[in-house]
């Protein structure tokens, strides 16, 4: 049995559609949730697997500005509103819902995305997020090492940089030339991505794939296609890693909704967790469990637990200096790629330890 966070949300008023509705879940083998209005569907909002939201409370939804979400259906009783009503293409678009179900004609897909709802979610790999406390602080390169050893490790692994800014992590795996996918390639992407065809497209260092960037102008990761992109990792590995700005926008906050664990880190220095306190402030309300990386050295004998105590995380782990790392990258070496050194043993210790650090589901 599926738990209520799980379950798909059925946000509906009238009678003769909310029975409609709970008659196709039930043919799905389903259970559902009803919330009686948005204030009491916005704890279940994120974590459930399919939003179906009837046309008689559209507005309502919309008005209430939840978060924004792939997997929002917007239900209308072909009847009533048509196709060629542009009232309930006016709904979709305010709602942000991916997808119009015009009853009866549509009743078979409803049934499918049903049950796809919440048999998909018991295969689905473990997202970690990876977020730096300041400028520089090495949230990259961690990203990219807990990627490249589980890889190792013989993990079906995704990594995705979801940072337009962050100069591109193909460049730290050295696959800046490899042929495959990139961000623009999916710029218009809205729906569902395959899992495998995502992956085979994707450049690729053994077990590990990589989305980022290419070379050319920035642009904005549009939310629909981060949310494809990320539904499809999650489906299609048993670790995905995402590499997130330090200034949210829709795609990270995507990401943030989508992780089991997101990561901050901080080096140990006073002015880095002033600023670490802000990101901290920032990312908090967007994801279930941050805990935050202090990564060395110290100048100043700042302790790992004190800077943890003073961000009020709880510490996911201590990453001692290395201090041959930086030119070992700029030679091109691949983070932990040789499975030496602290960064290396750092990353295999969070990864046995990740059970732990995400808790129980």
């Amino acid at each position: 049995m599926p738990s209520p966070e799980a379950r798909p949300l059925v946000c509906v008023r009238d009678p003769e559609l909310a029975d409609h509705l709970l008659r196709l879940a039930a043919a799905a083998g389903t259970d559902v949730e009803v919330p009686v209005d948005p204030a009491a569907a916005r704890p279940l909002w994120t974590g459930s697997g399919l939003v179906v939201v009837g046309v008689d409370v559209a507005d309502e939804y919309a008005a209430a500005r939840l978060p924004y979400r792939i997997g929002v259906v917007l239900v209308a009783d072909e009847r009533v509103l048509g196709p060629d009503d542009p009232v309930v293409w006016r709904l979709a678009a305010d709602l942000g819902a991916e997808h119009v179900a015009f009853l009866p004609t549509a009743e078979a897909w409803l049934i499918d995305r049903y049950t796809d709802a919440v048999s998909d979610r018991s295969v689905d790999g473990r997202v970690v997020a990876v977020i730096g406390g300041r400028g520089g602080a090495g949230a990259s390169v961690l990203a990219t090492a807990l990627a490249v050893t589980a890889a190792s490790d013989g993990a079906r692994t995704m990594l995705v940089d979801a940072d337009p800014l962050g100069g591109g992590l193909d460049l730290l795996l050295g696959r800046e030339r490899v042929a495959g996918l990139r961000w623009p390639d999916l710029a218009a992407t809205s729906g569902r991505v395959s899992p495998p065809s995502l992956h085979e497209a994707l450049p690729k260092v053994g077990e590990l794939r990589v989305l980022s960037w290419d070379r050319g102008d920035v642009l904005t990761i549009p939310p629909e296609a981060a949310g494809a992109a990320l539904e499809a990792g999650k489906r299609g590995s048993d670790l995905l890693v995402v590499d997130l700005p330090r200034r949210l926008d829709d795609a990270a906050v995507l990401a943030l909704q989508a992780a089991d664990l997101t990561l901050l880190v901080v080096p140990a220095e006073v002015r880095a967790c002033a600023a670490a306190s802000r990101v901290a402030r920032a990312v908090r309300p967007h994801c279930g469990r941050l805990a935050c990386v202090v990564r060395g050295p110290a100048p100043a004998g700042l302790r790992s637990e004190e800077l943890a105590a003073a961000l009020e995380l709880p510490l996911a782990g201590v990453l001692r200096a290395e201090p041959k790392l930086a030119t070992a990258l700029e030679r091109g070496d691949v983070p932990a790629g040789n499975g030496r050194g602290p960064l290396a043993g750092f990353c295999r210790r969070l990864l046995a330890d990740l059970d732990d650090l995400v808790g129980p589901s």
